[in-house]
């Protein structure tokens, strides 16, 4: 779905170029899809499509806006201090704007969306002044960005004792006073603020919690949930209409689940959020999951996996037909795993093709494409019409059901890898869930190449590890013996600024593969049991998620309680 400003810009092109460029309307429909199927900025993708240059978009823009384009590079001129002064650091980099010149009581603010009217009054509420939106280059706006407000930020604490004091025990049950109310400065800052916090910390989610007394904030790093300090209970409408303000929402509705979305620039960085309000008895819980592109790192030899495992994935993904299977509960990380190993596989020669819900990550030279249910666009029927698409590789982000299993095996058959997520506990009883859909036995062993299951653990923080002689309780937790142990010593973190006292930082994959070779096969095609197959993978040189998590302990990687607690 297009933003405000993308709508804006081709509503503009075509009402004022449409005459002198013939055909405009349908090339800018084309431009619509691109930005749809792989989220790049419309105006890049006019750019690229050659219809008009970037000065040709901004000058048309800044016309229509009664404004002007501020290009620094060709003045040379630095900014005044008491103009710069008008706008604090935290609007000016959440909001990507920056003050150019104050007359008659006018700011003259150059921005990254100047066509987006609702971010120009929101912008007039916070900074307390009418506003004349200035036209600028993205590039250079974010250079001079950080040249005039290097980070720094405001203080969550210092905004809550704000809010403390300021806020009442009034309920607001009127729309156009909760509109009102989250339109004020202190509730947008808040909101900026903890959306900023929370990708600096690199948290993957952020969770607006309202019960009968309290209203939690929370975010998720590493995996686990920390609490951030609770804001007043009255406070919990205005900020949660806040969030559904800036992610396009109806503040209004209350009853039904809504999913939105956010785009932001922090420190120069694109950053997107997924929204899901949900209705709850005390209000809407919503949660935000954030993808920062900067923080994931696409690559195998990143998730951390033991180099013999990591070997066997290589040459599985560089055959030319087949299944590969990644197994795991939700948040485990095999929508990573398995767009690094497309990454990995993604050359000139071939043709990739992905069905996804949602699209993600935009891969270069991958062909993306986002599944809708709600218009039909479904896994199978997605899958079926990559069929007709010569592609060499496929990755379908989900085989739900019996329809979308069938064609892809049908398409590992006819000469393509398939790559594709479940949801099983571990290897073997993948096996078991394709049977229980409805597969025959005899084309799951004769298109499955191999399965991976994984678990992603948090490692030990370097900076506070801390090592000690593992105790008969650890041992009995792990179920091994002191003779397996050795000599070596286990790790916990004892807690320190660098990992914000939870001794953790970052995290890794464990996992099993187990490869489908001759001896698998005959077991599938008999329909053995699930733990006759897992015994047969073992004795095949398979190392179960629990016994990599064991190795991870041993490497002095991560802590005893990580492993106990996911395997």
């Amino acid at each position: 779905m297009l933003d405000t400003e993308s709508l804006a810009l081709i509503d503009l092109l075509i009402s004022e170029r449409s005459a002198q460029h013939p055909g405009l309307k349908e090339q800018l429909k084309d431009v619509e899809e691109e930005h749809e199927r792989t989220g790049k900025p419309v105006m890049e993708i006019i750019e690229n499509y050659g219809l008009f240059t970037k000065e040709e978009m901004l000058s048309l823009i800044a016309e229509n806006l009664g404004s002007y384009v501020w290009d620094p590079r060709k003045t040379g001129e630095d900014l005044a201090q008491d103009v710069i002064n008008r706008v604090d650091v935290t609007t000016a980099r959440t909001y990507g704007v920056i003050p150019v010149a104050f007359e008659d009581d006018m700011l003259h603010l150059a921005m990254r969306n100047p066509l987006d009217f609702q971010t120009v009054e929101s912008l007039q509420f916070i900074i307390g002044l009418n506003i004349q939106p200035v036209v600028a280059d993205t590039d250079v706006l974010d250079s001079e960005i950080e040249r005039y407000y290097p980070e720094r930020g405001d203080n969550v604490h210092d905004l809550l004792e704000t809010l403390n004091q300021e806020s009442g025990t009034e309920v607001l049950t009127n729309e156009k006073d909760i509109e009102n109310k989250a339109n004020e400065a202190p509730i947008v800052k808040f909101v900026d603020v903890i959306l900023q916090q929370a990708i600096k910390d690199k948290a993957s989610d952020i969770h607006f919690e309202p019960f009968e007394k309290d209203f939690r904030i929370r975010y998720r790093v590493d995996g686990a949930l920390y609490e951030m300090p609770p804001p007043p209970k009255s406070l919990a409408v205005p900020v949660i209409s806040r969030v559904k303000i800036v992610s396009g929402l109806n503040i209004s509705e209350r009853r039904r689940p809504q999913d939105g979305r956010i785009q932001l620039k922090i420190a120069g960085r694109p950053v997107d959020l997924r929204v899901s309000c949900l209705p709850t008895s005390y209000g809407e819980s919503v949660v935000l999951r954030v993808l920062d592109r900067s923080v994931v790192n696409l690559s195998l030899d990143a998730l951390g996996m033991g180099d013999d495992v990591l070997e066997q994935l290589r040459t599985m993904i560089h055959q030319p037909n087949g299944i590969l299977l990644v197994t795991g509960p939700t948040g485990s990380g095999k929508t990573t795993t398995l767009y690094s190993a497309l990454k990995e596989v993604n050359n000139p020669e071939d043709k990739l093709l992905t069905a996804e819900d949602p699209v993600e990550y935009d891969i270069e030279g991958i062909m993306q494409v986002p599944i809708n249910d709600a218009v039909g666009m479904t896994f199978h029927r997605a899958l079926r019409a990559f069929l007709r698409q010569d592609p060499d590789r496929i990755l379908v982000g989900e085989i739900r059901d019996f329809e979308t299993a069938q064609i892809a095996i049908e398409a590992s058959l006819t000469g393509h890898f398939v790559f594709s997520t479940l949801h099983t506990n571990d290897a073997a009883s993948t096996v078991t869930r394709l049977v229980d859909m409805g597969v025959e036995p005899f084309l799951i062993c004769s298109s499955l190449a191999g399965v991976l299951s994984q678990r992603l653990i948090r490692r030990v923080c370097n900076n506070c590890k801390t090592s000690y002689v593992p105790t008969d309780e650890d041992l009995k937790r792990l179920n091994i013996d002191r003779s397996e142990v050795g000599n070596r010593k286990f790790v916990y973190g004892k807690g320190c600024s660098i990992c914000n006292g939870t001794g953790y930082k970052g995290r890794k994959a464990i996992c099993e593969l187990m490869v489908v070779n001759a001896g698998i096969r005959e077991l599938i095609y008999e329909n053995a049991p699930m733990t006759q197959i897992r015994d047969r993978a073992r004795e095949q040189g398979m190392r179960t998620i629990r016994e990599d998590g064991l190795m991870a302990i041993m490497n002095g990687e991560t802590s005893v309680d990580e492993v106990v607690r996911y395997t």
